[in-house]
C-alpha cells in the first residue's frame, strides 16, 4: 500500500497532539478501561519478562508500561504528549517516562529488547516511518507489538458511532487527513508494514476485547470527550445532526445491555514480528 498523498502528517500530527494535550484527564474515565485489556496479550507476544529493557510508545497514561514494570521488566513509556506523560507518571510513580515522537525516537540504535505500542499507531502520520524506527532501536532478536481496532464491523462501539454520523451527520468534515484508521484492522496491512521496515516472521492474530458501561449514553459520552479523531469528527457536526447522531448511537447500544451494564465487543488486532 503506498502513502495516501492527501495526508498532511505535519498538520496531522498537530491536530492529534492538540487532542491529546486536551483529553488525557479523560481519557482513562471509561475508555483506558477497555484499551488496557490488551496488555498480557500484548506484552507476552513481545516476550517482556523480568529485566528485559522495554520501550512503550505512545504511552498514554502508561497502562502498558506499568504492566511491563510488574513483570520485572526495565522499562521507558514514551508519548509525544506532556499531559499524556504528566498522567502516566501519576499513576506509575516508579516507572521512567519521557516525552518523545515515534517518528524520531530519542534512543541510539539497538538500546531494547521489545518495544511495544497499544493503539498508538492509529496516531502518527507516517506510520511506515514510526515503524522504522522501531526496527532501529530494538537489538537483534528482539520483537516489536502493537495494536489496532478490528475493522468496525467486528469493534461494535466504534461501528455503531460511525452508522450514526453516516445516517444522520456529514463525514466529510474539515479535520487534517489522517492515514486510514482501519488500515491496520487487514493483517496483511500490519505484515507488509512490518515486511516493509525488515522485520521477520510477523504473527496477527485478534483479541477479544469487551468494553463494559454503565449506560447506552456513555458511548457517545465516552468519545465525544476522551478521544481525538472521532470526537473532532462529532465535534464537527451541526447541533441538530450531533443530537439525532447521540439519540441514534443510544438507541444502537441499548441491544448490548445486560442487566446495569453494557458489553459492547471490542476485539482488537495484535501484530507482532522480530528484528533478525
Amino acid at each position: 500500500m503506498t502513502t495516501d498523498q492527501s495526508v498532511d502528517p505535519n498538520a496531522f500530527r498537530a491536530f492529534e497532539h492538540a487532542g491529546w494535550q486536551s483529553v488525557a484527564a479523560l481519557y482513562g474515565k471509561d475508555f483506558g478501561k477497555l484499551t488496557s485489556q490488551t496488555s498480557d496479550p500484548l506484552l507476552d507476544a513481545v516476550e517482556v519478562r523480568n529485566g528485559v529493557r522495554v520501550l512503550d510508545m505512545a504511552t498514554g497514561p502508561g497502562y502498558i508500561a506499568g504492566a511491563a514494570a510488574q513483570r520485572g521488566a526495565n522499562v521507558v513509556g514514551m508519548d509525544f504528549s506532556s499531559a499524556m506523560i504528566a498522567e502516566a507518571r501519576r499513576r506509575y510513580p516508579n516507572v521512567e517516562f519521557r516525552e518523545g515522537d515515534a517518528e524520531v525516537l530519542p534512543f541510539p540504535d539497538e538500546t531494547f529488547d521489545a518495544v511495544t505500542m497499544n493503539f498508538g499507531l492509529l496516531h502518527v502520520g507516517k506510520p511506515e516511518q514510526a515503524v522504522r524506527e522501531v526496527y532501529r532501536v530494538l537489538r537483534p532478536g528482539s520483537k516489536f507489538g502493537f495494536t489496532v481496532w478490528a475493522n468496525p464491523d467486528q469493534a461494535v462501539g466504534l461501528g455503531i458511532v460511525l452508522r450514526a454520523i453516516q445516517a444522520h451527520g456529514n463525514m466529510d468534515v474539515p479535520l487534517p487527513p489522517g492515514p486510514p484508521f482501519f488500515r491496520f484492522s487487514d493483517p496483511a496491512e500490519c505484515e507488509h508494514v512490518l515486511y516493509e521496515a525488515s522485520f521477520e516472521t510477523p504473527n496477527v492474530i485478534q483479541i477479544p476485547l469487551v468494553w463494559q458501561l454503565n449506560s447506552p449514553d456513555a458511548v457517545f459520552e465516552t468519545l465525544y470527550d476522551g478521544t481525538v479523531r472521532t470526537a473532532g469528527l462529532l465535534r464537527a457536526q451541526t447541533p441538530e445532526a450531533l443530537e439525532a447522531i447521540r439519540a441514534a448511537i443510544a438507541k444502537a447500544a441499548r441491544a448490548f445491555q445486560h442487566g446495569d451494564t453494557l458489553e459492547l465487543p471490542m476485539p482488537a488486532v495484535l501484530a507482532s514480528a522480530v528484528k533478525v
